[in-house]
């Protein structure tokens, strides 16, 4: 069972994709997880809950349905609210490193919310086809 684990995960996946989209995922994978850097602020505890949440479910659906593309559908359940309570935040935001890193991770996440909309919607339109 070990074996199996090792040989098909949603990392070793992730080393199949080409080298651009392996660069996209470890950007957002690396501005989420910079929330750590930051939990003195609200929006870096919000943040991190959300990243973890997400990693959580969407974990769970490549365990449910493979590497297909509704596994957009994590991003869309986590980071849709996250985008839109930073976006009505962005006033309060607390000056310096924390602003451009919220901006960063507002603007990556909102980028990566387009594909992962189009790649959910194909999916219930039955272009069920692994992603990548």
């Amino acid at each position: 069972m070990i074996a199996e684990m090792m040989q098909d995960n949603l990392f070793t996946r992730f080393i199949e994709l080409p080298m651009w989209l392996q660069a996209w995922i470890y950007w957002m994978m690396l501005l989420n997880t910079a929330a750590l850097f930051f939990l003195r602020s609200t929006e870096g505890r919000v943040v991190l809950a959300v990243w973890i949440c997400n990693g959580i479910t969407m974990s769970l659906m490549y365990e449910m349905y493979g590497y297909v593309r509704l596994l957009g559908l994590s991003h869309v359940i986590w980071w849709t609210p996250l985008v839109i309570y930073l976006f009505r935040r962005r006033k309060a935001f607390p000056a310096g490193a924390v602003a451009t890193w919220l901006w960063v991770l507002m603007l990556t996440n909102s980028a990566s919310l387009v594909i992962d909309y189009i790649d959910v919607i194909r999916f219930f339109m039955g272009d069920v086809a692994e992603t990548g």
